[in-house]
Formats: structure tokens, C-alpha cells, sequence
């Protein structure tokens, strides 16, 4: 990717006199210290980062692009260099369609995925990152159609992308269920693109005085993938192979917004998922299958307020609920989460006090992130923060307790 994208800065600054292209961007550092003393390095975060945000209007607003490169440098001298969106923008009286590599969001939910799955997520530094580097941009055509109030929204995703997860060697890599003595076959981990292969996803949503809600529905594939495993017997010895596989899977769902008499807005969130693949504690006695197919219901209410002090709160429930369950399942039948926002600004909104904090009720572990932001000037802003993860070492949140950190980010925009 690094040629095609120095080629486009060379481009866009070669056009700049002569067009209607803007560059903007930021210049971004961010330190952490670990604060358990047993790991290799005292830092747990050592990255800049280089955003660019170059964008295109013609004169009569019937043509726009967009262009995101970025340059991730990290403290081991490793880098990661890619576009983030690349997109072209037709603007019709009554419709609008993008086309190229774009991040998507739906959904009301803070922080947590439940409609908002058409961009699949970058999980490569957990849940650490801002929400907005988290989404990864999908190569898809975007149509919005507009009546009154209501919009009409269709995405197709020709190439599918995975979820991309931490790298062996990294701080954030997951213990993953697989017996030591097996071996993967990955000759079914990818998805051939074409057209029946494809992805495809509508959403309905109206804006209103009385409340904002959307519908929504997919085919999609699943972006983590199944660990199916088979077994025989070679030589008087098991021999056990790991296959990863991605399936598909059907969704639908919505979420809704409402302002109750000025007090609070509450907001909720439901999908419907037909028949995902989850692992058993033991192999099926019959079949031999270690996977079986269950519907799921996966939800969220929240609540926004402002109840004293200018402070804002935030609190949300989220459940799975796994339909017609099987005590063989390893999953939980119900699964519950919850997430907890707390915000209140100062100095005429230069410095802002805020911690958001999940909290997994099963497993009663918990990742809580403090954070302080000091908006020197409109360019300069520096934050300190923590990441504390707190809870038992087989809880998502509590894996991570030797991660503990404290940082520090300066962002320079331009």
C-alpha cells in the first residue's frame, strides 16, 4: 500500500492550486507505562501516528471524494501504513451513492456492536484505540434515498473482511481454544469474492421531533471465525485438526432514540441473529460436531442524563440471549454487560474529566478508563489517561490484567 498512497499525496498537492481539494489532518503521540513491572518492557504503548483527511468538492456540489491515508510508527520501529477510507461521493437530488473503501456506522449503542456490524473491527490493541480507528473501512457501494424526514440506505460489500485480531507476539493476543497437540487447516479461512459472496445490508431510518429510529437487516458473513475440529485416529494416536471457517449469517434489528420531557433521552438497541455456529464443551456423541447452530438475541437500553452539575452520565445494559439453549453450549445462555460514562467539562470546555468503564457481569471483571483533556489551543490537545482491567484472568476484560497502564497522548491537528 505504500506506493499507491505516496502516489496520492503526490497528486493531491500537485492539484491543490487548481482545485476544490482540502487537506486537514493531526500529528498524534501516544506513550503508555505498564504498570505491572513483570513484562519484558516497562512501555505497553509507544506509537505516533500521521492522519491525513484530503477531501474534494466541484463547483455545482454534484461530486465529492474522499482520501484517509495513514501512518501508524511504532517504538520497535514496525509500522503499519494504509488508507483508512478512499471513497467517491455522487450527490443526486433525492439520492447520494459512495463507492470505494468506507467506515460505516448505525446503531445508538456507546461503545458496544450490536447493528453496527457493516464495518468489521480492528481488535489489534483491544479495546484501547478511539471508536472511531476501531471500525475498519470496507471496499462497498453506498446508496442513501431521501423522503422527507426518512432515509432509505443500502450497503453491498463485494470483498469480505474479517475482524482483525491481535498478532501472536502481542501484548493483546487471546488464549484461543485449541489443544495443544492439534494442528489448523486453514483452507477455508478465506472468502472468494464475488457476487454471491458478497455482503449486503438496508437500514430505514427516520429523524424526527418525536423520536429517531432505525431499521435494519443484513446477509452478511460472520467476521469472527467458527474453530471447527475433527479428530481420528493415526497410528493408535488422536490426531486433531483445527479448521477456522467463516459462515453466514442473517440479521435483523433496529434501535430508537427518545427525549422523555427533557430529563433523559433513552436509547435501545436489538438484532436478531439467525443460526451463528457455537462451540460445544464436548463433541456432539452422534454427529462428532464440536459446533452447533443457535439464533440469538443480542440487545441494549440505555440512558442519557444531565442530572446535576453538568455532569454527563450514561449507563447501559447489554444482553445476548442465546435461543433454545443446550446445556453443552460453551457460552453462556445469558450474557450481560454493562458500560458506565461519566463527563464533565471545565474552563469554558478546554479540560474535560471523563471515565468510561465496562463491566462484565458474568465474569465480574471490568475494563475502567479514566481520562483527562486539556485543549491547550484549538490545534493542541494533550490527554492522560488509564487503562485498568480488574476481574478474573478468563473474563474478556480481566485477561488483560497484567496490561494495566497509565498514558499519555499530545494530538497535533492541521
Amino acid at each position: 500500500m505504500i506506493k499507491p498512497i505516496i502516489i496520492l499525496l503526490l497528486f493531491s498537492s500537485f492539484l491543490f492550486a487548481e482545485t476544490n481539494i482540502d487537506l486537514n489532518g493531526y500529528i498524534r503521540n501516544e506513550t503508555g507505562v505498564l504498570l505491572n513491572t513483570n513484562k519484558d518492557s516497562e512501555f505497553g504503548l509507544m506509537k505516533n501516528t500521521l492522519n491525513l483527511d484530503l477531501s474534494y468538492r466541484n463547483d455545482d456540489d454534484t461530486i465529492g471524494a474522499k482520501a484517509t491515508p495513514y501512518i501508524y510508527y511504532y517504538g520497535d520501529n514496525k509500522y503499519t501504513m494504509d488508507l483508512k477510507e478512499i471513497y467517491i461521493d455522487i450527490f443526486l437530488d433525492t439520492m447520494d451513492i459512495r463507492i470505494g473503501k468506507q467506515q460505516i456506522i448505525w446503531g445508538k449503542a456507546d461503545g458496544v456492536f450490536i447493528t453496527d456490524v457493516v464495518s468489521p473491527k480492528d481488535l489489534s490493541e483491544f479495546l484501547t484505540r478511539d471508536f472511531d480507528e476501531i471500525r475498519i473501512g470496507v471496499n462497498s457501494i453506498k446508496l442513501d434515498y431521501y423522503i422527507g424526514e426518512a432515509t432509505f440506505e443500502m450497503v453491498v460489500i463485494p470483498v469480505f473482511q474479517a475482524t482483525k485480531i491481535p498478532s501472536k507476539d502481542s501484548m493483546w493476543a487471546t488464549k484461543m481454544p485449541i489443544p495443544s497437540n492439534a494442528t489448523l487447516n486453514m483452507s477455508k479461512k478465506d472468502i472468494t469474492p464475488s457476487i454471491t459472496n458478497s455482503e449486503v445490508f438496508f437500514k430505514y431510518s427516520m429523524l424526527s421531533s418525536f423520536m429517531d429510529f432505525e431499521l435494519m437487516a443484513g446477509y452478511t458473513w460472520d467476521d469472527d471465525p467458527t474453530l471447527h475440529m475433527t479428530q481420528k485416529i493415526v497410528n493408535g494416536m488422536p490426531q486433531i485438526t483445527i479448521t477456522p471457517e467463516h459462515h453466514r449469517l442473517a440479521l435483523m434489528g433496529g434501535s430508537f432514540s427518545k427525549d422523555i420531557m427533557g430529563l433523559f433521552v433513552l436509547r435501545s438497541e436489538v438484532a436478531f441473529y439467525y443460526q451463528k455456529y457455537f462451540l460445544l464443551n464436548k463433541p456432539d456423541s452422534v454427529t462428532h460436531e464440536n459446533t452447533d447452530q443457535r439464533d440469538y438475541i443480542h440487545y441494549l437500553v440505555g440512558i442519557d442524563a444531565t442530572p446535576f452539575w453538568d455532569i454527563t452520565m450514561s449507563v447501559q445494559f447489554i444482553q445476548r440471549v442465546i435461543l433454545n439453549y443446550d446445556d453443552n453450549i460453551k457460552s453462556d445462555e445469558f450474557d450481560n454487560t454493562m458500560t458506565f460514562l461519566m463527563r464533565k467539562t471545565f474552563l469554558r470546555e478546554t479540560l474535560i474529566l471523563e471515565l468510561f468503564a465496562y463491566y462484565g457481569i458474568n465474569t465480574e471483571d471490568a475494563l475502567i478508563k479514566p481520562k483527562m483533556t486539556y485543549d491547550f489551543t484549538d490545534e493542541l490537545k494533550l490527554s492522560l489517561g488509564a487503562y485498568i482491567f480488574v476481574g478474573d484472568k478468563d473474563g474478556i476484560f480481566g485477561q488483560y490484567k497484567n496490561n494495566n497502564m497509565l498514558y499519555i497522548k499530545a494530538k497535533l491537528n492541521f
